[in-house]
């Protein structure tokens, strides 16, 4: 699921968006910037249905080169009927997944920063449990003469600690790599993100190349009215695909937002499109402690 906000309005999965917010390592433990110091980040999503999740992370100092965050993520899937056989009902029951994430970065030079993080994932379902642990890491690169960052990232190598069942579940692996600039002579923040790239493909197989490289692939666009406004726009591809259900005009895997700064307080906004199902809010907030 999205990291923030920000990154969702964009479209999802960006490993190069530079940000204050602390709450981007879950993206890229490597953009832990100096500027995350000392600062915490609340995101909150209203999912489909009663589906709702939360983000709180937090970062300091661990030296003039190295910042450390620590993050707590928490997806609750409301309550169920519980049922014998015949379709009695005996009750209820719920479910969830908790993640809690202990990540750092590290400047190599004024160009390059690298960073790891480690997460311990639990879900439950009624009284069974799953868990695992697993791990990230990733390098960012900057290039300031051209308003320029990339970015590279491993994501979710680990194992898996204890199953549901007899079955061993699946970690899902995945390699990304991201690319943003601030164009020139237009206040706009361009954003491309690839991801999944260890397993290229995804669409039917009369799909063209085009069409399969696009599954791969995120467009974001931040339109930067000043240091307190912004708008932005994304495009996910993959989503799109497997979310449309209406013949024309579906706008399944589009997604705006804005972001507005007030003093020491920033709230980030964006609405995803899930097609007919409805839509996805998101609200962050980022503070300085």
């Amino acid at each position: 699921m999205d990291e923030s906000a920000r990154v969702s309005a964009l479209g999802g999965r960006s490993p190069a968006l530079a940000s204050d917010d602390v709450g981007t390592f879950f993206s890229n433990p490597a953009m832990l910037s100096l500027n995350a110091r000392k600062k915490l980040s609340l995101s909150y999503l209203n999912h489909i249905g009663s589906v709702n999740a939360a983000w709180l992370s937090y970062a300091r100092g661990l030296d003039s080169l190295t910042t450390a965050a620590i993050g707590i993520r928490y997806l609750g899937f409301g309550s169920f009927d519980r049922t014998d056989e015949q379709g009695s009902k005996s009750g209820t029951f719920n479910a969830s997944d908790l993640s809690l994430t202990i990540g750092a970065s590290r400047r190599f030079n004024e160009k390059i920063k690298y960073g790891a993080n480690v997460h311990y994932l639990l879900s439950s379902i009624d009284g069974f449990h799953s868990s695992a642990l697993i791990f990230d890491a990733g390098v960012f690169y900057t290039i300031e003469s051209s308003s320029t960052t990339l970015g590279a990232t491993i994501h979710h190598a680990g194992f898996v600690l204890s199953s549901f069942g007899m079955r061993n579940d699946v970690i899902p692996f995945d390699i990304r790599l991201g690319f943003t600039k601030k164009l020139a002579h237009v206040p706009l923040l361009l954003s491309i993100s690839a991801y999944r790239l260890h397993r290229l493909g995804g669409g039917s197989e009369d799909e063209s190349a085009l069409s399969n490289a696009l599954y791969h692939m995120i467009f974001g666009f931040e339109f930067l009215f000043s240091e307190s406004f912004q708008v932005r726009f994304g495009y996910n591809h993959r989503r799109h695909d497997e979310l449309q259900m209406k013949s024309r005009l579906d706008l399944a895997g589009y997604s705006v937002g804005t972001g507005i700064r007030l003093s020491r307080i920033t709230v980030d906004y964006a609405f995803n499109s899930w097609s007919s199902l409805g839509g996805l809010h998101r609200f962050s907030v980022l503070t300085s402690l």
